[in-house]
């Protein structure tokens, strides 16, 4: 796909909208780590117990974002990159019980509804400009699923089904595009398509 018309594709997508690498069964995040803790989760295959399963923790769907975050890999505390493969269920299930990490009028009756569904809600989403192979903002979002407390636990402990390494992509795509070869970098993506989550008013998508 050329560039041109990778900008055409772009205006056709809709500005809340779930794309991921899915099957019947499981989905794909990706999340970002220091070797301590990201190089044991790929060996094992789960999260190591340095893995502070108490905190806040952020998946995203889009390789690219991801990307976008790491940079390509290179950034200090995100040079291991994973691909965590999780079951549908536990993902619907927290995207299900998520609130928006901001107030928006017309999908809250107010700012204290907000708040109130924010403190019970066991996971937040968050809608940030998509990217391209070069890290520029797309005119549509990816999505960004915070989990917390039990939800937490549950992606880490009873949720992942697999975590693949996949930092060496990261760099062969970034190689690619530093070469001046992005119709080969982009021949590398993962396949991300619309994920079928049914109406989900309360995340405007």
């Amino acid at each position: 796909m050329s560039e041109a018309t990778a900008e055409a594709a772009a205006d056709r997508v809709p500005r809340h909208q779930i794309r991921a690498a899915y099957t019947a069964d499981t989905v794909t995040v990706y999340q970002a780590y220091r070797p301590g803790i990201g190089v044991p989760a790929a060996r094992d295959g789960r999260f190591p117990p340095e893995w502070k399963r108490e905190r806040m923790t952020w998946v995203k769907p889009s390789f690219l974002w991801m990307m976008y975050r790491c940079g390509y890999a290179t950034k200090a505390g995100q040079e291991t990159v994973l691909a965590v493969e999780i079951t549908r269920a536990g993902f619907d299930l927290a995207l299900g019980d998520a609130c928006l990490s901001h107030y928006v009028p017309g999908v809250h009756a107010d700012r204290a509804a907000w708040k109130q569904a924010l403190r019970t809600a066991s996971a937040r989403v968050q809608w940030d400009p998509e990217r391209d192979l070069h890290l520029n903002p797309l005119p549509y979002r990816s999505l960004q699923l915070g989990l917390s407390g039990e939800t937490s636990r549950a992606y880490a402990d009873e949720w992942t089904v697999s975590i693949r390494d996949v930092t060496p992509l990261a760099r062969e795509v970034h190689g690619l595009l530093r070469s001046g070869e992005p119709e080969a970098a982009r021949a590398l993506l993962p396949v991300e398509t619309p994920y079928p989550a049914g109406p989900l008013k309360h995340l405007v998508a």
